[in-house]
């Protein structure tokens, strides 16, 4: 059960990254390695904002606008003008974005990797089951990321900034004819997408490291989920990032175990964790096997 918990965790936090991510693909079709980045910014300056006033929430509070103003400013002064370059371009602009933040941040903060503690509130456990306590912080990023979803949802499909974000990943030329500003829409989209990032920066600060480079490993299974759930699916990305979060969770907590049915210990031990690692990636073969799409391709989302 408490395995299951985690999965999930680790689900939702995906998901905020992915959410931003796949809408940034699916509409601009702009491929973003520096999105991880966006995460780095919101978890340092939550640190650091914590640290001086001793407040999560005015950190929590100080990280989602800057995260939303770097992601605009990093879309107006750079990413606009890849637009009409092709996906290579995009991938080599953006990998030295990735370089260039991960230097500014040694610069301002320093190398050595920063901490900070989840609200007071929020640091005991809670018994989701008798005699099964689970972490009340890693519960509340549960909750959390399961009301971003439901607002995210409601968001696109009930109102007219949805409307127009469904018309510009549908066919956004078409969508320009008809006088939807498209520029404005994409610096929109792409600091809401930051903002969700530098949230899933906020919630993983307190578990893991603040440190540079620390969105890039959450990146890469970001883009396993949107690959997964289907590019510029909203509702595909959080399927897909609930599915990996508890495969990889769960896969690494228990194939050792499983393993050691026909392995001896020291093997079982040796060989699960590195089969644990490759599962969401035979998942995601399997998976792109029997719907090319993804799950919930975006002509459907």
């Amino acid at each position: 059960m408490v395995q299951t918990f985690n999965g999930l965790q680790l689900g939702v936090m995906l998901f905020l990254m992915a959410a931003g991510l796949t809408l940034v693909l699916g509409i601009m079709d702009f491929v973003n390695l520096a999105h991880g980045s966006l995460l780095m910014v919101g978890a340092y300056v939550a640190s650091t904002i914590t640290g001086w006033t001793g407040s999560f929430l005015l950190g929590l509070a100080a990280a989602l606008p800057a995260a939303f103003l770097a992601g605009v400013l990093l879309e107006v002064a750079v990413l606009r003008h890849f637009y009409d370059r092709g996906h290579l371009e995009q991938v080599l602009a953006t990998f030295g974005l990735i370089l260039f933040f991960n230097e500014a941040v040694r610069l301002i903060w320093g190398p050595a990797a920063l901490f900070f503690d989840p609200p007071s509130a929020l640091r005991g456990q809670v018994e989701i089951l008798p005699g099964a306590p689970y972490p009340a912080f890693r519960l509340a990023i549960i909750v959390v990321g399961l009301a971003v979803a439901l607002a995210l949802y409601l968001v696109i499909a009930r109102t007219r900034v949805g409307m127009r974000i469904r018309a510009g990943a549908s066919n956004r030329d078409i969508a320009q004819a008809l006088g939807l500003d498209i520029g404005r829409l994409f610096a929109v989209v792409f600091g809401a997408g930051a903002a969700l990032a530098g949230l899933a920066g906020v919630i993983l600060g307190p578990i893991t490291n603040v440190e540079p480079g620390m969105g890039d490993p959450v990146l890469i299974l970001a883009f396993v989920v949107i690959i997964i759930g289907g590019i510029g699916s909203v509702r595909g990305a959080f399927a897909a990032a609930l599915l990996v979060g508890l495969v990889d969770t769960l896969g690494r907590a228990f194939l050792p175990i499983l393993l050691r049915l026909v392995l001896n210990p020291s093997n079982a031990d040796a060989a699960g964790p590195a089969l644990a690692s490759m599962l969401i990636y035979l998942l995601m073969a399997a998976i792109l096997f029997f719907r090319p799409h993804g799950l919930f391709p975006a002509r459907t989302g």
